[in-house]
Order: structure tokens, then sequence, then C-alpha cells
């Protein structure tokens, strides 16, 4: 049986799955060694996964529903347990964006449903506090698992706005970089994402400073998102909603047009190449 570290982690959705990767191993009657050997992922990795310490890839997951035969069950409790790997302020954002059927957003830097893993990985590690090589791979983990909403069937309509300066602040790898451009430049060709650049050229606006996320929900509903470097504010009042959704329009109507931006970007992704 699994043990955590303290008694509020007991009913967490991440303590429930914890518990069951460790109960479906012991009860095929294999032992983490032969459980690495057959999974292919490393023998601590799995054991820290059993015992809570570890939040995995979405990938891990559905590698062991396949050993188990649990069809699909450890992806759905990977679901609500990736929510614990949030700050509480965040969780319900991230509820309603798993379940949104239209997202606007804007952001001044590469924002997480697009950023690479390698690209998440250096910026999560500029964190003020420093962090543990184990704590840095959870969070990365974390951030790429949010853009498994990105593959939904159907998949939410997205478009987002992106400041010039989001693909001029580029990484200090060269090859993270050109792969994160390119992922971008990729993105924008999908059919249910748009993705524009504000230019430089087009001076101040109401939204610099921070990101805005608007999200509207199947029933009509919707709610803003607004985050800075050190908090985040969800807006549900339709007032204040609406508000925000003409802040949005400003420098929608000040970017490059889809094509122009995908003009742009691309030509961005040459003159990074390695």
């Amino acid at each position: 049986m699994v043990e955590k570290n303290s008694e509020q982690d007991a009913g967490s959705a991440r303590w429930v799955l914890a518990c069951e990767l460790s109960r479906l191993r012991e009860a095929s009657g294999r032992s983490l060694a032969e459980l690495a050997e057959e999974a292919n992922y490393d023998r601590t990795y799995l054991y820290r996964l059993e015992t809570g310490e570890r939040f995995s890839k979405l990938p891990v997951m559905e590698v062991l529903d396949q050993i188990y035969g649990t069809g699909g069950l450890l992806v759905r409790l990977w679901g609500l347990a990736r929510l614990d790997a949030f700050k509480d302020k965040y969780r319900e954002f991230m509820r309603l964006e798993a379940k949104a059927t239209i997202m606007q957003k804007y952001a001044m830097v590469v924002p997480g449903l697009l950023q690479t893993e390698d690209f998440a990985r250096e910026a999560l590690a500029l964190a003020p506090a420093p962090i543990s090589p184990e704590e840095l791979e959870e969070n990365v983990a974390a951030r790429l698992s949010r853009q498994e909403l990105l593959r939904r069937n159907p998949p939410p309509d997205v478009r987002i706005i992106l400041d010039e300066s989001a693909l001029r602040r580029s990484a200090n790898d060269p090859k993270s970089w050109y792969d994160q451009l390119q992922r971008i430049a990729d993105a924008a060709d999908e059919p249910h994402m748009t993705i524009q650049v504000v230019p430089f050229s087009a001076g101040l606006h109401g939204l610099m400073g921070g990101s805005l996320s608007l999200l509207w929900m199947a029933d009509g509903s919707s709610v803003a998102y607004l985050e800075d470097n050190n908090s985040g504010d969800l807006i549900e009042e339709p007032g204040e909603v609406a508000l925000y959704r003409l802040a949005y329009d400003r420098p929608r109507d000040a970017a490059l047009t889809p094509p122009d931006s995908a003009a742009f970007m691309r030509q961005l992704v040459e003159e990074s190449r390695p």
C-alpha cells in the first residue's frame, strides 16, 4: 500500500492514482524490475509514480493501461490527478479550459499550450525559487498535460494572439528555439487553430504586461482569466467578461492577418535554423 506524507494527500486524485498503480502491479504479480523491463521505463521512476512522488506524462499511463488491460482507467485518473500538480487558484480555470468549446488567448510569451518540452523545461527552470530536478520534471509534465485538450474530438476552436515579443525572446539553446518556433508555425496550420501576431509597430495596447484567456462553454457561458507573473484572476461576472472581450479585440484588430502571421512565423523559423 502506498504511504503518503500527509493526511491532506489522502483522497486526492493524485493519491488515488498512485495507490491504483501500486495495487495493479501487485495484483499482476510483477516486480518493479519486471514492470520496468516490460514498460521500458526506469524502475525508480515507476516506483516514484506508485508513491505519488512524481507526476507522469500521459504516454506512461497509456502504456500501463495496455500492460494491465485497464481500458483507459489510468488515463482517466491521470486527467484528474494532473489538477493536483497546479496551484489551487489555477485549478478552476483548468477545469473550465478542459471543456471549453471556444478559446481566445493573448500572450506576450509562448503560451503553455504551444510550448515544446525542451522550451517548457528551460522556462520553468527560471522560476524565482530554486527547484529540484525532480520538481522541474514534474512541472514540465504538468504543463505539457494541458496540451491534451487540443487533441479532443472534436477539438476546441482556438485563436491565439501573440505579441511579437513572444517570437523574438529566444531560448538559450538554438535548436530548442528553432523547434519551438516550428511548433508554433505548425500549430497555425491546424484547421481548428488560428494564430495571429501583433507586431511591435502596432504600439501600445491594454493587454500588455500579462496574458488573457477567454473561454466559451457549450452552454454559451463564458469566463476570462487574466494572468501576470505573480497572480491570476478568474473572472465570471458577465459584465466584466464582456469588458475583457473588448480588450481582446483591440490587439486582434492590430494584429497581422492569419496568412500574414503565418508567413511572418515561417520567416522566423528559417532565420533561426541552426
